[in-house]
């Protein structure tokens, strides 16, 4: 017990920060751990430079509403990377949830019972929700329960689900999302063009979500099971962590963030389309992997994946206000991509040889030395090894 504790231990002050002006001044270890940050920075000094019109406050807040969508993508889609999965419908499910708006606020069409119903903006806003989960909740049960990669089950979806939304309009767009104000259906104007403190609706909403997800990731039982089965999922288990809950709920998180992001998107572009959000899911991956996450799963946080949103949207709109082409676009952001892996991995490489020190040092060697996200090879107690185990990353 004395041997599990003190590797415990030893894995908290090497997961943790170190002070910065303590110990040995490691410019790489600095560059690693503020690395979404600093190229955050870094881009809006170039592009500054480039153009006048780049940091202006009306393009500035026209940038964040941008970034707003990638944001929203990229916490669900944290969530899922954090378990070890992955979720490539996400793109779809902004699409479909965009053009289900449209068929809400439109009106449903009860023809064998003569009527047509348009439900309230917050009923709408509730459904499309809903569907963004019922999305996520079917790749959730065929990845818990029918052990179906996380990889196929959602590249499936991202077909289906994209066919399903071209089947509903017919190839076609909703081009009308005013609605009928006398019957209480007020459309998404509010959403895509109302500013609250002068800060986009979208902007809010985002943070919004963001403050509740930390608040469950650091606060609750729910983010401590998250980060413990994405850890050791079988350590996770056998400690008592529903493994399968967690899988299923952060998919239908995922699809619920798909889903509001679907409906900032609808609302900004004041239509809804069966094609929008296409490669979208992409782009959310590349939020997380900016952001610090690990792509093996136990390693993130919503800070990081909303820096790598900035970077993101930053980047892109820098890019087309320069006047730079569509291509060099793609090619821009797929090297800051492979940058960003290649910084992650450098940092991970860093922490397994911390840790092999540090066990070379006079403790046992870890039993899950392979891996940086948790030491949950041994058998914990149920409390002791889900609690402790989300700290270590979070921090």
């Amino acid at each position: 017990m004395s041997d599990t504790l003190s590797q415990q231990n030893t894995a908290q002050s090497e997961n943790g920060k170190k002070p910065l002006l303590g110990g040995r001044f490691d410019p790489l270890a600095l560059l690693l751990e503020g690395r979404a940050f600093l190229g955050l920075i870094a881009i809006i000094v170039v592009f500054s430079i480039l153009s006048p019109y780049y940091f202006a406050l009306n393009n500035f807040l026209v940038m964040t509403s941008h970034v707003a969508i990638f944001g929203l993508l990229g916490m669900g889609m944290l969530l899922v990377i954090l378990t070890g999965g992955i979720d490539l419908s996400v793109g779809s499910t902004l699409g479909l949830c965009g053009v289900m708006t449209g068929f809400f606020i439109h009106g449903v069409d009860l023809g064998f019972l003569g009527v047509t119903l348009y439900p309230a903006m917050w009923v709408v806003v509730i459904l499309v929700c809903c569907v963004g989960g019922l999305v996520g909740l079917i790749n959730g049960i065929l990845v818990a329960y029918f052990r179906v990669p996380s990889f196929v089950a959602t590249l499936g979806a991202l077909y289906a689900v994209r066919g399903v939304a071209l089947l509903i309009t017919n190839g076609l767009t909703y081009n009308n999302l005013s609605g009928k104000p006398e019957l209480g259906n007020t459309g998404l104007d509010w959403l895509g063009f109302n500013r609250l403190f002068n800060i986009p609706m979208g902007i809010l909403i985002m943070i919004a979500v963001a403050i509740v997800l930390i608040v469950t990731l650091n606060r609750t039982a729910f983010g401590r099971w998250l980060y413990a089965t994405g850890g050791n999922a079988r350590a996770a288990r056998l400690s008592g962590v529903p493994t399968r809950f967690v899988t299923v709920m952060v998919f239908v998180l995922s699809g619920v963030c798909a889903g509001i992001a679907g409906l900032v998107l609808t609302s900004e572009l004041t239509s809804a389309g069966p094609t929008a959000g296409t490669t979208y899911e992409l782009t959310a991956i590349a939020t997380v992997v900016i952001g610090g996450a690990a792509l093996a799963g136990g390693i993130g946080n919503i800070r990081g994946t909303l820096l790598g949103a900035f970077v993101i949207g930053f980047l892109s709109d820098g890019l087309v206000i320069v006047g730079v082409s569509n291509y060099w676009q793609m090619v821009f952001t797929g090297v800051v991509i492979v940058f960003a892996v290649l910084l992650n991995s450098i940092d991970y490489r860093g922490r397994r040889k911390r840790r092999s020190s540090g066990n070379d040092g006079g403790g046992k060697p870890d039993n899950d030395s392979q891996s940086s996200t948790q030491p949950s090879k041994q058998d914990h107690t149920p409390g002791q090894g889900a609690a402790e185990t989300p700290q270590k990353t979070t921090g």
